[in-house]
């Protein structure tokens, strides 16, 4: 005897799909996000450097 999917069930099923969908995309957001963090940290740092190298120039 096979049973028949109740459509509760496959509400569920389905919603759980969307759910792990938007999971997964959430933490490739988050790695993504981390990426562009880092580089935009190192631009800040040598800009910052930068600015330090003439500040030092100016005071000779």
């Amino acid at each position: 005897m096979t049973e028949a999917s109740h459509p509760a069930l496959d509400r569920i099923e389905r919603a759980l799909s969307r759910i792990e969908a938007a999971s997964r995309r959430r933490a490739f957001d988050a790695d993504a996000l981390a990426r562009r963090h880092f580089a935009l940290r190192e631009k800040v740092e040598d800009a910052i450097a930068a600015l330090d190298s003439l500040i030092d120039g100016q005071k000779d």
